[in-house]
Order: structure tokens, then sequence, then C-alpha cells
């Protein structure tokens, strides 16, 4: 029997993994560490965040799934479209973002970000 890399995983076992390593495995991400949400839009395009690419899988795959992914997908993008389309930002000073992340099992940022919200719009249209 021919098994794939090598691993012999008997009938019955679980397997638990760590997804924490394998999206930021050097073999699979340039640069894994490095805050670059562009790489999505260029070399890594044809990666599916829904569970079907094993190198991103931030809403689970196989039958854990996220049964919410349809609606979260759509819901995130509309309140940022939103947010985007009502306010503009600033920053309080010219350092650049800092984009750590704390470990758990939810990704926060180490430090909050802090930025000046300016309303784009009549003040009346945001009650």
């Amino acid at each position: 029997m021919t098994v794939p890399a090598g691993y012999y995983i008997p009938a019955g076992t679980r397997l638990m993994v760590n997804i924490w390593k394998l999206h930021r495995d050097p073999q699979v991400w340039d640069d894994p560490l490095e805050f670059q949400p562009e790489r999505f839009l260029t070399k890594y395009k044809e990666v599916d965040v829904q569970g079907k690419n094993f190198e991103l899988l931030p809403f689970g795959g196989g039958r854990r799934i996220c049964p919410g992914i349809s609606f979260g997908l759509r819901f995130t993008e509309l309140t940022l479209a939103s947010f985007l389309h009502g306010f503009e930002m600033e920053k309080f000073s010219d350092e650049a973002i800092n984009m750590t992340g704390t470990f758990g099992s939810t990704n926060m940022k180490a430090t909050p970000l802090e930025v000046f919200l300016k309303p784009r719009l009549s003040p009346n249209l945001y009650a």
C-alpha cells in the first residue's frame, strides 16, 4: 500500500492539525510573519479560504468546517465597505502600525490600533 508522504495513519486515529504552524510555514508562504494581505491578490490568489486548500484554513476544514462561513465572509465585506465609505481614518502618529498578534484561538492584536475617525457624510445619516 502506498502511503502519502511516508506516513501511515491507522483507521480510528484522532488527528489534531496545528493550523497555527501551518499558516506560518516558510516552506508554504513567502515571509509568513509579515503582514502582506496583497499576497492573496497576486501570487496566492488561487488559495481558497473555504477549506479546500490546506495551506490556509481560517474557517477549519472537512466535517468540522464553520457552518457560518458564507455569512461571515459576506457580512465582513459589507461591514468593512460600510465603514470605509462612511469614515476617513487617520493615525495619531507617523509610526508604522504594529501588527504583532497574540497567541490563542482568535487572532487579536497585541497593541490596540488607535486611529482618528472623521465622518464623510452628514451626521443625520449615521443615526
